[in-house]
């Protein structure tokens, strides 16, 4: 009993803290795009319209349920749903700190990546669901955009576990904490620990640091990120002066909830992918130096924590600032730039990470 218990807790965790970041996303996006457009943003409900978000989800709540006349019901209703049950699932196997995961899965990167393609059928059935003409080509815009991403990000991905030689999310973070004698020295950085012929690297241990060629795959993989998580300017699916709202133009109420619930649940989560990948984790950016042992005393389960949060958030803040900079790409533009040159700068990274655990690591 308590073992079922525990998981239990842990889901309606993942869950509540799912509403407080999509509460705190808004009213941050809100006050960036202001601040980006020199306005003030909320101002009215609450100190510095900190209330402002609570009040809509207030109104969501009371809002009525309307299902289209000839919107096939049982698909109209399950959409929203399957789309954020999609992306909520994917947090099970996400590490926060050292030992801290809801399930610390052997094939957890490939777990995300599988359930997350779950998030592309509950787009189709809202919008198939929905009949209405901006709907489904809304629908249709997001799964061929979604596809189409998800092959550069995969070859981006491929090039760490190349690297890692795992698939275990807690494995990939532990390795970006170390570094040998002989990596250090290949990076200019002496051992000064002598802890068993280990040093704590701080930031030159991360991945994109312990092999440079990964830069260019983690600015692959958070831009296919953002076509992932149909933000702008990969925002065609939903683009407002073409197709109203896309392939949620129908959703009211709390339906209408659940799949901007799911939006920036998504933005979250592919952030925290990113974080685990390429940027260290939950590891510290400090490093040991000299007597001043910086990284000791900034590591363990809170330290992780406080640093997986803060690495994410500022992803996260880098793509509410992408949105309110870039304007939306043409299809064909979204088109040319996944195929013609994310993908084989994906597939050249992919490349280069073998040849690099061969012959450098």
């Amino acid at each position: 009993m308590n073992f079922y218990l525990k998981y239990f807790i842990v889901a309606i965790g993942l869950f509540a803290f799912s509403g407080f970041f999509a509460l705190f996303g808004v009213y941050a996006e809100r006050k960036v795009s202001a601040f980006i457009q020199d306005r003030l943003g909320p101002t009215e409900t609450g100190k510095y319209g900190v209330l402002q978000t609570i009040a809509d989800v207030l109104k969501l709540l009371i809002k009525e349920l309307i299902v289209p006349a000839a919107a096939d019901k049982m698909l109209f209703m399950l959409a929203p749903a399957i789309i954020f049950i999609a992306v909520y699932m994917g947090f099970a196997a996400i590490p926060w700190a050292p030992g801290i995961a809801p399930s610390n899965l052997n094939l957890g990167l490939y777990y995300i990546f599988a359930i997350l393609s779950i998030e592309t059928l509950g787009i189709l059935m809202a919008g198939w669901g929905s009949n209405n003409k901006y709907s489904i080509l809304g629908a249709m815009r997001s799964a061929a955009q979604i596809i189409s991403y998800e092959i550069p990000a995969g070859f981006a991905i491929i090039s760490v576990v190349m690297i890692a030689q795992t698939l275990n999310l807690q494995a990939i973070s532990a390795q970006q904490g170390i570094l040998s004698t002989e990596k250090a020295s290949f990076l200019g950085i002496w051992d000064v620990s002598k802890n068993g012929g280990f040093i704590n690297g701080g930031i030159m241990a991360w991945n994109i640091f312990r092999a440079p060629h990964l830069i260019i795959a983690f600015v692959i993989y958070f831009i296919a990120s953002l076509a992932e998580s149909n933000r702008a300017p990969f925002d065609i699916p939903e683009a407002e002066s073409e197709l109203v709202a896309g392939f949620h133009t129908e959703f009211t109420g709390m339906r209408f909830a659940f799949v901007f619930l799911a939006e920036y649940s998504m933005m979250y989560l592919v952030s925290m992918v990113g974080v685990i990948l390429f940027l260290g984790a939950w590891n510290t950016p400090l490093p040991n130096i000299g007597a001043v042992h910086l990284a000791d005393w900034t590591t363990g389960v809170g330290w992780g924590i406080i640093w997986t949060v803060i690495k994410v958030l500022i992803l996260v803040g880098i793509q509410m600032w992408i949105r309110w900079t870039l304007p939306r790409l043409r299809v064909d533009q979204l088109m040319n730039l996944c195929w013609k040159v994310l993908t084989p700068l994906a597939f050249l990274c992919m490349l280069i990470s073998g040849v690099w655990r061969l012959w450098v690591m």
